[in-house]
């Protein structure tokens, strides 16, 4: 645990330390996010946040080489070769659409590239958890991983608009994540879960090392650079875990091997998918593109309830942590237990959503910053 928690840090350190020059590049380079209708913020806000990331990404892998419990992950290995490939296709075109704006035939091309070079490098669901172990004939293998990782990729960009939002989801859903692969991986002795568990837990310290400047009012946006770069990370761990761990070779006892693998990934995920599949339906209905941008997500609707943006990212914090939770109770403690606990969670969570504090002025929707016409 000790390394893996050197990896967490090192990544959260970097990434805030590398946040407020990346800023000040992307105020130099015109990279500013412009007020619209559809945004919550009302003030130009920088962005490319996800350069800052990356540095973290990096930080967090260039330690984990050196450390003892990695090295069979790097050692002769072309994962991480595929992975860093994977995170340099999407970061480029990330700051090229966070610099000039890219329409969406051309940011999904370049997200399938990224997939697809992660897929063919060695980063690829190579059987599934159905009826024990089926495996997968390899151009099924590679077509199935670069859907999981664009879906990850645009679950994660369209959850990105509140201050903190899409960086503290992903931070709560890589922790629930890097706890059961930990297990895999160090208790059960299953090497395939090295990778997982090392990039879960790199996640979890890019999204808290970035939170400080980005939580409301928020000095710096992410940009598709970062919300990219987070939902192919996510992926990438979802993917090493679930589709390349073997389920037999897991304990038929607490870990409900047949069904967790296909569980856990949509319970860490859930709220970003959740959000993604309503919009493509409602857009769709309304004959719109599906990547045409609206403000009827989840978190504009807790806005539209009358809960400020701090109340509004924490609920959505919560429901994630509820979601992953649950899937994770289920893998440790008995179902009858775990049941009782998810349910006491939901009424909480529910209770919490439903109720606004006029005492406090929560009901009111917050300006995204105070200094109007002015970054700096």
């Amino acid at each position: 645990m000790r390394e893996y928690m050197l990896c967490l840090f090192a990544a959260a350190a970097v990434t805030y330390f590398l946040t407020p020059p990346v800023r000040a590049l992307a105020i130099r380079w015109g990279i500013i996010a412009p007020v619209r209708d559809r945004d919550v913020h009302d003030t130009p806000t920088p962005r490319l946040g996800g350069l800052a990331m990356a540095g973290g990404l990096l930080a967090g892998l260039l330690l984990a080489s050196k450390l003892p419990m990695m090295s069979a992950v790097f050692d002769g290995s072309t994962t991480i070769v595929a992975l860093l490939s994977g995170a340099a296709i999407i970061v480029m075109l990330g700051i090229v659409d966070d610099k000039w704006g890219l329409d969406a035939p051309t940011k999904l091309a370049g997200q399938v590239l990224a997939a697809g070079v992660m897929a063919f490098q060695g980063v690829a669901i190579i059987w599934l958890p159905i009826g024990g172990t089926f495996v997968l004939d390899p151009l099924t293998s590679v077509l199935l991983t670069v859907i999981v990782v664009v879906v990850s990729i645009n679950a994660i960009n369209f959850v990105d608009g509140l201050d903190g939002l899409a960086a503290g989801i992903v931070a709560v859903a890589a922790g629930a994540f890097f706890v059961y692969a930990y297990v895999l991986s160090v208790e059960l002795g299953l090497q395939r879960a090295t990778l997982a568990t090392l990039v879960s837990v790199v996640l979890v310290g890019m999204g808290l090392g970035f939170l400080p400047n980005n939580l409301f009012p928020a000095r710096i946006f992410m940009g598709d650079t970062g919300s990219m770069l987070l939902g192919l990370l996510l992926a990438a761990a979802t993917i090493t875990l679930s589709g390349q761990v073997d389920p037999s070779a897991l304990s038929s006892g607490v870990f409900l091997p047949t069904l967790l693998p296909l569980i856990l990934p949509f319970a860490v995920m859930a709220l970003p998918l959740v959000d993604l599949v309503l919009a493509v339906i409602r857009r769709t209905r309304a004959g719109r593109n599906p990547f045409a941008p609206d403000k009827r997500h989840l978190h504009h609707r807790l806005l539209e309830m009358g809960h400020s943006q701090r109340r509004a990212v924490s609920l959505m914090y919560a429901w994630t942590a509820l979601i992953a939770g649950a899937a994770l109770a289920v893998a440790f403690f008995p179902l009858i237990y775990a049941g009782v606990g998810t349910a006491i969670g939901v009424l909480i969570v529910v209770f919490l959503v439903t109720r606004t504090s006029a005492v406090s002025g929560e009901g009111k929707v917050e300006p995204q910053n105070r200094r109007i016409g002015r970054i700096g």
